[in-house]
């Protein structure tokens, strides 16, 4: 069986990548869903792993440490976006009494925060990422985005696997 190169598994999550954001920016402009700050989190974290996807597929190593390393540094934005997924759905999962109220927009605490209370607030929630807008086979959005990490994990699992896996030189 012949072993998957750092490039294959980089080019296959990228692809990954493209079709998740390409679902997401279709949903907001021809859909006309607007994304609430823990979705455009989940953005970021998308184009996050899309980032070390592309410099490993230009790179290509070969060696045990290259693969270890674009594989872990995929693997933490992806895990990044699961948790960020994950929070989302529990908010939506709140009931209605228990919904944080809905703060200042993204673009206005971006501009007078610090990235931290930023980060911090978003992360709190607020009434319009609880809102469920869109359900396909009974599931939300971030329930679909979280299956949509699950299965990008794949391709740094794949680039950590196959760095453990590989043999020394003698």
């Amino acid at each position: 069986m012949q072993r998957v190169s750092v490039r294959q598994w980089s080019l296959g999550g990228l692809a990954f990548c493209v079709l998740m954001m390409l679902v997401a920016l279709g949903l907001e402009h021809i859909g006309g869903l607007e994304p609430c700050p823990l979705c455009i989190f989940q953005r970021v974290a998308v184009l996050a792993a899309a980032a070390v996807f592309i410099v490993a597929a230009i790179h290509d190593p070969l060696g045990r440490a290259g693969a270890a390393l674009y594989g872990g540094l995929a693997l933490a934005a992806v895990i990044g976006g699961i948790a960020v997924a994950w929070r989302h759905l529990w908010l939506q999962s709140l009931p209605p009494d228990q919904v944080p109220s809905c703060g200042p927009g993204l673009d206005y605490m971006m501009d007078i925060l610090p990235l931290r209370d930023v980060l911090a607030m978003v992360l709190s929630g607020s009434g319009e990422c609880a809102e469920i807008d869109f359900l396909l086979l009974g599931i939300s959005l971030p329930g679909w985005t979280l299956i949509g990490f699950v299965i990008l994990a794949l391709a740094p699992l794949g680039m950590l696997l196959g760095a453990f896996r590989e043999r020394r030189p003698a």
